[in-house]
């Protein structure tokens, strides 16, 4: 998600999302340049004005479904908080989508102004639970951890992959599976079903210089050694690549699961519908990766929001927030604190 996603823009992972609504691009860049690269406070006008409710999907331009979910403060897990941060009243919540933002994760809304997208909706969702008032705020990708370094930001819910490297700075609490997924045409009943054998014989488009090019490459020379072919097909642009799906000169395209989640449902309704066929781990076959939420390392605030993750997963709002952005083959069974990520050596 040249295309890089915010998660991997220090990895060599993965293509940028596709398809920008205009409006979106215009406003991300206009706020990018107000900005000069700085953190802004971003628009908030989904915020919700009845206690308890927070309003997911909203303005999302047809990325989402638009659902309004009760979640009230969990005094216990309030009682949790390092004392700096309940004592403000709030949760200041970092999102690293200047200048462009990156659907359906995080970019500019149908209004032109308000930052939307599932990670500030998440970020909304755990704001509840912990009875905080959400600040959200937007950056540039590396300002985003200056703003956790200096303090100035208490989290940040933006597609943030654990990896080693980053904990010898900062504390994760995951709460998304770090995913690829091959896209077909909906009327393909190809599925890759977790085996790269599936692959033989077929033709798949994927982004060059990426992670999952990475990957299909080695899977391409394994099938080569059993005598099986398997074609990869480079496009110069998403439009391409998209226009040969629709054309049958591919079988399948490889990328970010979450971007793929996004074409699926804006293409939904048209004569070149797709569906996903499968997943696979961003981090290979050795480790599934993670997306967390990130605090500096020992300020007390990770148990915190574990624990208003899995209470979200125990009570339905963390499915009903993850339908409601295409994103349900990224749950996860449970929030863990600094769980095994990406070796240093990948990172």
């Amino acid at each position: 998600m040249s295309s890089r996603t915010t998660a991997a823009r220090s990895l060599p992972r993965r293509r940028l999302p596709r398809l920008f609504m205009v409006g979106a691009v215009v406003a991300g860049l206009v706020a990018g340049l107000a900005a000069c690269g700085a953190t802004t406070a971003a628009s908030d006008s989904t915020a919700d004005t009845a206690p308890g409710t927070v309003t997911v999907g909203a303005l999302s331009n047809g990325a989402a479904q638009q659902v309004s979910l009760k979640v009230p403060e969990v005094a216990s897990l309030h009682a949790e908080l390092p004392k700096s941060v309940a004592t403000s009243g709030q949760l200041v919540i970092g999102v690293g989508a200047l200048p462009a933002g990156f659907p359906p994760l995080a970019y500019v809304g149908s209004d032109q102004k308000t930052l939307v997208g599932s990670e500030p909706d998440f970020g909304r969702l755990v704001a509840a639970v912990l009875g905080l008032k959400p600040v959200v705020r937007n950056s540039t990708w590396d300002n985003l951890f200056v703003g956790i370094d200096s303090g100035r930001t208490d989290v940040a819910f933006s597609n943030v992959t654990d990896t080693e490297q980053r904990k010898e700075k900062y504390d994760f609490a995951s709460y998304r599976q770090d995913n690829l997924a091959f896209e077909v045409l909906k009327g393909n009943s190809w599925n890759f079903d977790g085996d790269y054998e599936n692959l033989a014989g077929k033709t798949v488009a994927v982004g060059s210089g990426t992670n999952q090019e990475k990957i299909l490459l080695a899977w391409k020379t394994k099938l080569a050694a059993q005598g099986k072919s398997l074609t990869v097909k480079y496009f110069p642009d998403d439009n391409s690549t998209y226009l040969a799906l629709a054309g049958r000169r591919i079988d399948a395209y490889f990328g970010p699961n979450p971007d793929i989640a996004y074409h699926v449902r804006q293409d939904a309704n048209t004569t070149s519908a797709t569906r996903d066929a499968g997943t696979y781990s961003g981090a290979g076959a050795s480790l599934q990766g993670l997306i967390a939420a990130t605090t500096k390392k020992g300020d007390g605030l990770v148990k915190p929001l574990a624990d208003a993750i899995n209470y979200l997963i125990k009570n339905g709002q963390y499915a009903r927030w993850l339908a409601a952005w295409n994103l349900s083959n990224e749950a996860v069974t449970t929030s863990r604190v600094n769980p095994p990520g990406l070796p240093l050596g990948d990172s």
